[in-house]
C-alpha cells in the first residue's frame, strides 16, 4: 500500500471511531470488525460506508453483551462481503413494493432481493415519483434508453410506464440480470477479475465497457464508491440488524443525525450507459 493509501486508511479508521464518540454509543466489536472491513477493502479509495456504520451505531452498537454485539457484527461482515442472496427481510421495505423487489430478485440465480432493494434505496430513496436530471423516471431511475429496452408491463395496467413501481423494479431486475450474465462471460473469459455480484454492480453504475477496459472493477470512487454503498445496506435489508422501533422501513437513518461521516460526494458522476451495451459511451469512467 502507497503512502497516500496508508493515509486514506487512517483517516477512515479515524472517521469510524469519531463516527462511535459522536453517537454516544461504546466502541463495541461491532464497530472494530466493520473498520476493519473498511479499511481493508476500501481504505485506499478513501470510501467512507457511512450507511453501514450508521446501521451499526443505532441498530447494534451500544446495547446487548460484547459476546453478542460481535457475533452480529461477524454476520454484517459475512453479508457485507457475500454474494447479496440472502432473504429479503419484508419488514425493512415498504409494503406495497415487497412483492416487485422479491419477484424481480427471483428474476436470475446471481441477484437477490436485497441487492434489488439496496439499488433502489440509492437511486431514490424509494420514491416512486422521483425525476433525475437526464430524464430518469420512477423509483429505480433508469436511464430511459435503458427502460425502453428492459421495461414491461409488469403490473398489468396496459402500459409501460417507469413512474409505475412494479414496471421499474421488475426493469431494473431484468437489467440486473442482463448485466450479470455479461460479467460471468467476461470472468470466464479472464476479460476482468472479480466477483459476478462486483463486477455487476460497477457495470449498473458506470457501464460493462469500462468495467471490462479496467480488467474489474476500476480503482476509482465511482466505481468503487457505488459498490461499497450497496453492499453496506446488505445486512439492513437481510434483517441481520433488526431496524429500531419506529424506523421507516427502506430508509437507513442518516449518519449524519448519528454524529457519523458525510457519504461520498458524487454529484458530479455523469450517467453515460447505454442500453445496446450497458456501458458507458466511450468506455471510461466517468469523472
Amino acid at each position: 500500500m502507497s503512502a497516500d493509501s496508508e493515509d486514506n486508511a487512517s483517516n477512515t479508521v479515524r472517521n469510524v471511531a469519531a463516527a462511535g464518540v459522536g453517537c454516544g454509543c461504546l466502541m463495541s466489536p461491532v464497530i472494530l470488525v466493520i473498520g476493519a472491513v473498511v479499511v481493508i477493502v476500501f481504505g485506499g479509495f478513501g470510501v467512507l460506508l457511512a450507511p453501514l456504520i450508521a446501521l451499526i451505531l443505532l441498530f447494534g452498537g451500544g446495547g446487548g453483551s460484547d459476546s453478542a454485539n460481535e457475533a452480529i457484527g461477524h454476520e454484517i461482515e459475512n453479508v457485507f462481503g457475500g454474494d447479496g442472496k440472502e432473504e429479503l427481510d419484508e419488514n425493512t421495505v415498504p409494503d406495497d413494493l415487497v412483492d416487485s423487489i422479491k419477484d424481480a430478485g427471483d428474476l436470475c440465480s446471481d441477484i437477490g432481493p436485497i441487492v434489488i432493494a439496496s439499488q433502489l434505496e440509492n437511486a431514490s430513496g424509494f420514491n416512486a415519483e422521483m425525476k433525475g436530471a437526464n430524464g430518469e423516471k420512477g423509483i429505480s431511475q433508469l436511464p430511459p434508453e435503458i427502460f425502453e429496452k428492459y421495461g414491461e408491463d409488469d403490473d398489468d395496467n396496459d402500459e409501460v410506464d417507469a413512474m409505475d413501481t412494479a414496471d421499474s423494479i421488475m426493469a431494473q431486475g431484468r437489467y440486473m440480470c442482463d448485466l450479470a450474465e455479461q460479467a460471468k462471460s467476461a470472468i470466464d473469459a479472464k476479460t476482468v477479475e472479480g466477483t459476478v455480484l462486483d463486477v455487476t454492480l460497477a457495470a449498473y453504475r458506470i457501464g460493462m465497457d469500462a468495467v471490462i477496459e479496467a480488467g474489474g472493477v476500476p480503482q476509482s470512487n465511482d466505481a468503487v464508491g457505488y459498490v461499497a454503498a450497496i453492499r453496506a445496506q446488505f445486512a439492513k435489508y437481510a434483517g441481520v440488524a433488526a431496524p429500531p422501533d419506529g424506523a421507516t422501513p427502506g430508509v437507513t437513518p442518516s449518519p449524519d443525525e448519528s454524529g457519523g461521516p458525510d457519504e461520498p460526494d458524487d454529484s458530479e458522476f455523469v450517467d453515460t450507459r447505454t442500453a445496446d451495451s450497458g456501458s458507458a459511451d466511450d468506455g471510461t469512467p466517468a469523472p
